[in-house]
């Protein structure tokens, strides 16, 4: 079965219709544009005064000579990428913000579990995402390497901006967030999350540390566990917009703010320590599933980790109250 048959098959199974409300790649309708606008274009090309087709060299080859594809194609892939980013991000947030609730959510929540086994749903829903997530990004994928044929510069600048966007599902932050879900929900007492798991694995004492998720289609996902600041296992790990990983500490250090404003008041003008992007701070996302496994797996670790912190935060704590008191008597 070839992956547009398989595509489809999915749109059409538990896992699409469960996920109807948030977009789909229009895969097959898009292919086709680039089908006929390659016949087009070989047309073209071959029809011309040369004695030798150039089919595969002169300007004619790239395809956005026709205007359908000029105006519309990349536009039109764009958006449906945009719209699926943002519908998997919102759907992950709501799930796992149940999973981590705290307070009197919490408290409602451990009510409810009494008559209604809702864990083991939110693990479904968690891996419906990840396939939804995974099958949408290698459409997008299958569309651009179509796209090579034409050598388009357009197709080129299309992914330079799903990178500006950052939109690329397979490098969101979400993923990582629901593999350490699933690998925290495997270390529950009910054992029926042990298959849902199998596919995921998590090493913290390998160098460098590393969380592996094993996807259908042969894809392997690898994510860097270590804070490029401290050069050591990330704890009370935050995301920034660009993706990159980092301790919240370190993060808050990068961006010149203290710990207890948070990354919120980072300058737009701050920049990310490995990219060097601009205005990435304010939407970090802080990984709360990835900072439970750790305090599971590496307790020690994890404690040794938070004293520092709370040390840390202490001493800023004083600078910061220091200087708004010396600020406010004029001094």
């Amino acid at each position: 079965m070839n992956f547009g048959e398989a595509f489809t098959e999915y749109l059409h199974g538990e896992q699409g219709k469960f996920l109807e409300n948030c977009g789909h790649v229009d895969y097959k309708t898009l292919k086709q544009v680039l089908n006929t606008c390659r016949s087009n274009t070989l047309r073209h090309s071959c029809s011309s005064d040369s004695s030798e087709c150039q089919c595969h060299s002169c300007p004619c080859k790239c395809f956005f000579s026709f205007s359908v594809c000029d105006q519309k194609f990349f536009s039109e892939l764009m958006k449906e990428a945009s719209q699926i980013a943002g519908c998997f991000s919102s759907r992950v947030r709501h799930l796992l913000h149940h999973h981590v609730a705290t307070g009197m959510q919490r408290y409602v929540l451990s009510l409810r579990h009494c008559f209604k086994d809702d864990q083991k749903a939110m693990v479904l829903e968690g891996w419906m995402l990840i396939e939804y997530a995974l099958m949408n990004a290698i459409a997008i994928r299958k569309i651009l390497k179509y796209d090579k044929i034409h050598g388009s510069v357009n197709g080129r600048k299309f992914k330079s901006k799903l990178r500006a966007e950052h939109v690329e599902l397979l490098q969101s932050p979400w993923l990582l967030e629901l593999g350490a879900f699933y690998l925290n929900s495997n270390g529950s007492d009910d054992g029926g999350f042990k298959e849902a798991s199998s596919n995921l694995s998590c090493d913290f004492n390998a160098n460098p540390p590393v969380m592996t998720l094993m996807l259908p289609h042969l894809i392997k996902l690898e994510f860097d566990l270590t804070c490029a600041v401290c050069l050591d296992t990330v704890f009370n790990p935050c995301a920034l917009s660009c993706g990159h990983l980092f301790c919240k500490s370190c993060a808050c250090s990068s961006a010149s703010v203290f710990l207890l404003e948070g990354l919120r008041a980072a300058s737009p003008k701050s920049k990310c320590p490995i990219c060097r992007e601009v205005g990435v701070y304010t939407k970090a996302v802080h990984m709360l599933e990835l900072d439970m496994l750790l305090k599971r797996r590496c307790k020690d670790y994890w404690k040794e980790r938070l004293t520092e912190e709370l040390v840390e935060m202490l001493t800023q704590s004083k600078l910061y109250w220091g200087t708004h008191a010396r600020n406010a008597i004029g001094y």
